[in-house]
């Protein structure tokens, strides 16, 4: 099999993973945005997750010959190496579970948000467990202010959230009292084109031109199309999901670690450790289950009253199914990515790839107008919030050791 065996191969996977990994959540807004049902898109998504592990371990998991230390992934499988096993499917039942909530808060606190706070959960709580399972092999004195950089930028995010929250609440309002003063004044034909307009625009049956990003119509037309309707609902229910998502996610990679380096020594004598591929297949499956069970029952019994499902309905949506399955593979591959210079340079270092907020921010105000037309103090706790993650991801990665 293939290893990554040294600093500079390691990061280079935790980059191209920090791209992939930042990329599939805005994929998956982008398809609810357009008012796919999650449970649809989820299901298509977990398809090519699983199948990007299956090519990750008959590809860099058969490369080369297997020895009795380093055996390939075939090998592997008929060993007797249950407790690792269980410790890898368990990272991905926590995997899944995050996944799957994240997709809800991102409709509640947007992408941006949701990907800062729950990665910076991530680091603060799986950084610090991997680095002692990782006896240490991580630089200490420039790891932890990195874990401290990311603690800050939670409360940045949650300040970012609450500050775009009320600009928007403003906007509504603002825009409510516009409508009124309208239909209270005197109507000339002119008024009444103007008036139905807007009133087109409210129903999102508007047919001019498109609402610019950012405004009272815009809002108004998003939460018309999206298949999450967000209007009426408190912040804290997204907070809430976002800060559960956050806690999954800082579970799986110390399960990982543990499934590939048997820290907690459950393997018998002379049993060699479940490599990074093995592992990662095992991690896949059980995140592949989780997802088919939770979506197909969500399908029949769906949460934040979204619409009823069925399979056959499921089968036959094939609007925006081609981006879903781009998404499980962009996920698949960063996952594997990220297990693979964690292997060599350290899981507590590769949880650099936590720093995804940075490519998920640039989709979100790039494809989605998100902090359009928002306040100076939104603007300049963005700032913030985004310069702690640079700063974040610099250190972690400065802080790489190297696994004996």
């Amino acid at each position: 099999m293939y290893l990554v065996e040294s600093k500079g191969g390691a990061i280079g996977c935790m980059l191209l993973s920090l791209l992939f990994l930042g990329t599939w959540p805005a994929v998956l807004t982008l398809l609810e945005r357009r008012g796919r049902l999650p449970q649809h898109t989820y299901l298509d998504y977990t398809l090519t997750n699983l199948l990007a592990a299956v090519i990750i371990a008959f590809t860099f998991g058969e490369i080369g010959n297997s020895t009795i230390q380093k055996p390939n992934f075939l090998n592997q499988l008929s060993q007797d190496n249950f407790p690792s096993v269980l410790f890898a499917m368990a990272g991905g039942v926590v995997l899944s579970l995050g996944n799957l909530a994240t997709q809800y808060a991102w409709a509640f606190v947007g992408l941006s948000v949701t990907e800062v706070v729950t990665s910076s959960i991530t680091v603060v709580i799986g950084t610090t467990l991997n680095y002692y399972l990782d006896d240490k092999i991580n630089r200490a004195e420039i790891l932890f202010p990195g874990v401290g950089c990311f603690l800050i930028a939670v409360c940045f995010g949650s300040a970012v959230h609450a500050s775009n929250a009320a600009d928007n609440k403003a906007k509504l309002t603002s825009f409510s009292k516009d409508n009124a003063a309208i239909k209270d004044a005197p109507i000339s034909n002119e008024m009444n084109a103007n008036s139905a307009t807007k009133e087109d625009l409210e129903n999102g049956n508007g047919t001019k031109e498109k609402a610019k990003f950012g405004t009272a119509n815009f809002l108004i037309e998003l939460e018309n199309r999206r298949a999450i309707k967000v209007f009426g609902k408190g912040s804290l229910i997204g907070l809430a999901i976002t800060f559960f998502a956050g806690f999954c996610f800082s579970l799986f990679s110390p399960a990982f670690n543990l499934a590939t380096n048997d820290q907690w020594h459950t393997l018998k004598s002379g049993v060699p450790h479940l490599s990074v591929y093995t592992a990662f297949f095992y991690f896949s499956v059980s995140c592949f289950v989780i997802a088919v069970i939770l979506n197909i029952s969500f399908l029949y019994r769906p949460v934040l009253n979204l619409p009823k499902s069925s399979i056959k309905a499921y089968l036959s949506d094939w609007n925006g199914r081609g981006w879903a399955l781009l998404a499980g593979f962009l996920c698949g591959f960063g996952n594997g990515l990220q297990f693979m210079g964690g292997q060599a340079a350290g899981y507590a270092a590769a949880d650099a790839v936590q720093a995804l907020p940075l490519v998920s921010t640039f989709w979100g105000i790039l494809l989605f107008g998100e902090y359009r037309r928002s306040s100076r103090r939104t603007y300049v706790l963005l700032v913030g919030m985004l310069s702690m993650f640079v700063v974040a991801v610099g250190v972690l990665m400065a802080s790489s050791g190297h696994r004996k």
